[in-house]
């Protein structure tokens, strides 16, 4: 077996961590300046992380963009990205100065949100409206701070486009999310021909 430390180094030619945490659901996350200015920008780690109340958390390398506007305002809209999207939402991780509408930048509409005042992607076909609950400046074992922030949010709205619902349940595959995985370059999504079902025990 391939072993390593990771304060030695992973001595491969692509660090495999993020290849083994994966695929990750991308969190594409939009939110607004104190002054209305959206913003819009991928992370490729988020997940969700309770059910009731909902929470969803994304987490960022830096204090960046949307990590400063959640922290002002208290919002986020988590818009999920299906095939369809993906070079839009690659376009809106470009590293652009505080203030670019990546909206704009991407060539996408917004929507409106009802509980929030930050924009949805218009073409998204899931979007979750967050009010923050908790921003989480992440630390090593040893107690050293590091530029690295958790994000989380109780989702109070959820969109949902109808051809996704089918006999009441959501059709996971059929929204083709798209997921990061390990390679510089590299995204999944999911064939629904993958699909198996199990039953818990109990």
């Amino acid at each position: 077996m391939h072993f390593y430390e990771p304060r030695n180094g992973h001595g491969l030619r692509h660090d495999p961590f993020n290849a083994i945490i994966a695929p990750r659901p991308i969190g594409w996350i939009s939110t607004c300046s104190e002054d209305g200015k959206p913003n819009l920008a991928p992370y490729s780690f988020f997940n969700a992380f309770n059910y009731t109340p909902p929470l969803i958390g994304f987490s960022s390398l830096g204090d960046k963009d949307s990590v400063r506007n959640a922290r002002t305002t208290g919002e986020f809209v988590w818009n999920l990205v299906s095939r369809p999207l993906a070079e839009a939402m690659n376009q809106s991780c470009a590293p652009v100065p505080y203030g670019v509408n990546e909206f704009e930048l991407a060539g996408l509409e917004t929507a409106a949100s009802l509980l929030v005042k930050v924009p949805r992607v218009a073409a998204s076909l899931v979007a979750m409206e967050c009010k923050v609950t908790q921003i989480i400046q992440l630390q090593s074992h040893a107690g050293t701070a590091l530029n690295t922030w958790l994000t989380m949010g109780e989702v109070v709205a959820v969109h949902i486009d109808d051809s996704l619902i089918e006999d009441g349940i959501y059709q996971t595959a059929k929204g083709q999310p798209v997921m990061r995985a390990g390679g510089p370059g590299d995204y999944f999504t999911l064939d629904p021909d993958h699909l198996f079902r199990m039953t818990r025990p109990g």
